[in-house]
């Protein structure tokens, strides 16, 4: 007998039911707090790789993954597997990796232009004041490998790194043992290597979990520090990132993928449903939401999603989701829509309208903004060039997605004249007295043409 189908009831809401706010946050509630097991258990995992190394990665390595190793070289894979890989694809792959890599390669060299670049003027009194821009020496990329593959995820990170001016991008990638497989032999994913081979990664090591995240943070004999973690992962991933936040730089703690969904009606409701499908189908705490004011055409998304799912083959997860944080809402307007989705912060927000650019402007929290019918968020996933690493849990309010920026920093530059002490010297010390830091204020002093004695 065939399994049962599972249903997907998203809940239903108004924003004129006079329980809605209650309801409304009791469904978009998810807690980012790790559980306190995880949290111990992350603590001690990073703590022995930092103190036992190479030793401690392939314990681990051995016990999470099930790969066997002789060394933490043997954990490496070279640079002509990671281009065999490639060539060994399908010709459709891999020219649909080829093809997403160069959009995304060249949305992140203009979003360089016109802001990466560094910059100087100089004043009045001939001062050089400004800033300079400089990419990060080496950067670790975490790319999750244990329920699925994600080589969507090694372009999106690495490809920014790359176009930053990284010096080295050190990628790690879980491998586990399947059944039936020989302890020494974790699954690599050909379109993984591959997509490592065409953005650009300088080592790639088969390696996942807190474990992963130490070695990047701390280094061993074998793997070196870096100076930046970026890349998501399960709850031990995001653990470890957080814990180690300070050591190294991290990109964000990445919460349930989410999508938001504008419609006025427009759009075909299976576009719509299958939109839902989209985030659903990541996993059973995901988010799907529509926000419309037309009731008949919530009601026919609903008859969608109940077509459709049958068909689906993450209809589980998908139903799970659903039925757990998705809503169906019914707003007064698309201007009430617009200031709901404001509050909500999504990471992925769907204008699904038959003039988005209507409604744009009133749109200001939102990680990615996908405008039109015909523009799924799933695009934005693979091939649209934007990255698709987006701030989650209202997080969008403050966040931005992944970009050049993330891989570079900032120094300011600053050469003062001989007349612009003048001007200065005297602005600085009188501050300096009044916060008490006598050298501060002599400092300025001494590079005066009439120097003051010291004040009492």
């Amino acid at each position: 007998m065939s399994a049962a189908v599972p249903l997907a009831r998203p809940v239903r809401l108004h924003t004129t039911q006079s329980d809605f706010e209650t309801r409304f946050q009791a469904r978009l509630h998810w807690s980012a707090d790790t559980d306190s097991a995880i949290e111990s258990r992350v603590a001690d995992i990073l703590s022995d790789v930092q103190l036992r190394g190479d030793a401690a990665i392939l314990e681990y390595t051995a016990r999470f993954d099930g790969l066997q190793a002789g060394s933490v070289a043997d954990l490496e894979i070279s640079a002509a597997d990671l281009q065999a890989a490639f060539v060994g694809l399908p010709a459709a792959q891999r020219a649909a990796l080829e093809s997403a890599a160069a959009r995304v390669r060249s949305f992140h060299e203009a979003q360089k232009a016109a802001s990466g670049q560094s910059w100087s003027y100089r004043d009045a009194d001939g001062s050089l004041l400004g800033q300079k821009v400089t990419p990060l020496d080496r950067v670790g990329i975490y790319v999750p490998g244990g329920k699925a593959a994600y080589p969507s995820s090694v372009l999106m990170n690495a490809i920014p790194a790359q176009v930053a001016g990284v010096g080295e991008i050190i990628m790690v990638v879980p491998t586990p043992v399947r059944a039936g497989m020989a302890a020494g032999q974790g699954e690599r994913n050909p379109l993984v290597l591959a997509a490592a081979h065409v953005a650009g990664v300088h080592r790639v090591f088969t390696m996942g979990g807190a474990q992963a995240v130490a070695a990047l943070a701390y280094g061993s004999a074998t793997v070196p520090a870096v100076d930046k973690i970026t890349g998501p992962g399960n709850a031990y991933v995001a653990a470890a990132k957080r814990r180690v936040f300070g050591k190294v730089g991290i990109d964000m703690i990445a919460g349930p993928s989410e999508i938001l969904v504008l419609a006025d009606g427009s759009t075909p409701a299976d576009w719509v449903a299958m939109d839902l499908f989209s985030q659903a189908e990541h996993d059973e705490l995901a988010q799907s939401i529509l926000l419309c004011p037309d009731a008949a055409y919530l009601d026919a998304v609903q008859a969608s999603i109940d077509r459709l799912l049958p068909g689906m083959p993450r209809r589980d997860i998908i139903a799970a989701s659903l039925n757990g944080r998705g809503a169906l809402i019914q707003t007064r307007s698309m201007e009430e829509a617009c200031a709901i989705s404001n509050r909500i912060a999504p990471e992925h927000l769907e204008v699904s309208s038959a003039d988005p650019h209507r409604w744009e402007p009133l749109l200001v929290h939102a990680g990615a903004i996908f405008l039109g019918a015909f523009t799924s968020e799933s695009l934005g996933d693979y091939c649209a060039g934007p990255n698709h690493v987006l701030p989650t849990s209202g997080t969008a309010r403050f966040s931005s997605p992944l970009g050049v920026y993330d891989f570079q920093k900032r120094s300011s530059i600053i050469e003062v004249s001989q007349a612009g002490a003048q001007v200065l010297g005297p602005v600085a010390a009188e501050l300096a007295y009044g916060e008490g830091l006598q050298a501060h204020a002599r400092a300025a002093e001494m590079r005066l043409d009439t120097v003051p004695g010291p004040r009492p």
